[in-house]
């Protein structure tokens, strides 16, 4: 019996119990399509922060009072951070570069802002008056906060998309007064959408100067300093400037990452997330394997008389099993080519909340893995019907 009479054979059998055939297909059509979709999200983020990171440049270094542990430089394990920054070790080191570099002390908490009878959780960002120097935020109306403004530590806002249009939905916020963790501000400025980042939500953030941020949270510390060469050369001579200025005060517990070191950490940690997440998915493409099996057993002792019948009019070993073989790999098969369907058009709904992008490695990875499931679940069903003794098979009731 040739490949296509076994396939023709195969077909019919699994046509006859059409509501089996699509319950056995369920577990695989679940797992490719998670398998599609949690990847296509993984690497639509992946792609989402590492892009926004770029667009900052290639010249900006980040310097945090924190040591990296095991593993050294290598991006293992994680930050130890035993002395934070002060606004005093931002100054030394602007001091120490001068004009080759734009420096920005950052701080970074959650807030409540309120306007009227409407209360919103946000993330407070405080910077300098050179923060719009260094970030891309482009103005949707009024200005950035100034020099005089963060020297004085003056309560001046500029809202994010988000925090505008939740606050202010239907007028131009500029001018008018909010409050922030209980302190009176007024808004300079709103920005346009920006969607998100590493940190988060960025339309969900209000903008203030550093100084201020201090005073209403009550702190001297900073969360990082953000380091912007000139010129993109002098990164390298910059970064050991940097370290030299901040070891006296800090010694070994100080990390200075330039945006390539950050951009390979980032994209080793996401892509082993995303690696994470296929593995996991890929654990209902085992159960649904399991299923196949247990289904092709089930039809295996149903067609106990059928299997001794064709093998007492000649069929051979080699046609019993690969009958039962090819049933498992259709049903595998079909029930991926369905779940990279669903997987990819989920994807595509999903885009408009979060970055996902379908790769062509995760789809060919979920087909040929929802193949290899039915060869490697139908095998045990097929070889155990091709050892029936037709003698003992034509007894069976």
């Amino acid at each position: 019996m040739n490949l296509a009479e076994s396939l023709r054979i195969a077909l019919r059998a699994l046509n006859a119990n059409k509501v089996r055939s699509a319950l056995t297909m369920l577990g695989v059509i679940i797992g490719v399509a998670a398998v599609i979709l949690l990847v296509a999200i993984g690497t639509g983020v992946q792609g989402e922060i590492l892009g926004q990171i770029e667009g900052l440049g290639s010249n900006l270094l980040f310097a945090f009072p924190a040591a990296m542990e095991g593993g050294g430089g290598g991006g293992q394990g994680g930050l130890a951070i035993r002395k934070q920054f002060e606004l005093e070790d931002a100054e030394r080191v602007r001091r120490v570069l001068g004009s080759s570099a734009i420096v920005v002390p950052i701080i970074q908490a959650s807030g409540t802002i309120k306007a009227g009878n409407k209360t919103l959780r946000t993330t407070i960002a405080g910077g300098d008056d050179q923060g719009s120097e260094v970030f891309t935020a482009d103005l949707a109306g009024g200005r950035h906060y100034n020099r005089a403004e963060y020297v004085g530590g003056v309560r001046v806002i500029g809202l994010g998309a988000t925090v505008a249009k939740e606050l202010f939905p239907r007028s131009d916020p500029v001018g008018k007064s909010v409050s922030l963790n209980g302190q009176r501000f007024t808004v300079v400025g709103h920005y346009e959408a920006q969607g998100g980042a590493l940190s988060g939500d960025q339309d969900n953030q209000v903008y203030i100067p550093v100084t201020t941020a201090q005073r209403i949270l009550n702190t001297r510390n900073i969360s990082a300093i953000i380091i912007k060469a000139v010129e993109a050369d002098d990164v390298e001579r910059i970064r050991a400037q940097t370290r030299a200025a901040l070891r006296p005060r800090f010694g070994s517990q100080l990390s200075v990452f330039s945006q390539e070191q950050t951009l390979g950490l980032l994209s080793q940690l996401l892509g082993t997330l995303t690696v994470m997440l296929a593995g996991i998915a890929g654990i209902s493409l085992l159960v649904g394997g399991i299923g196949i099996m247990n289904i092709m057993l089930v039809s295996v002792t149903e067609r106990t008389r059928e299997i001794g019948i064709r093998k007492a009019v000649g069929a051979k070993t080699y046609d019993i099993m690969s009958q039962f073989v090819i049933e498992a790999i259709v049903l595998s098969v079909a029930g991926g080519a369905v779940g990279m369907a669903i997987g990819g058009g989920g994807a595509a709904v999903l885009d408009r909340w979060v970055p996902t992008e379908v790769t062509a490695w995760a789809v060919a990875l979920a087909f040929f893995f929802s193949a290899g499931v039915g060869v490697f679940f139908g095998a045990y069903p097929a070889w155990r019907a091709s050892r029936l003794d037709p003698i003992e098979a034509l007894r069976y009731e």
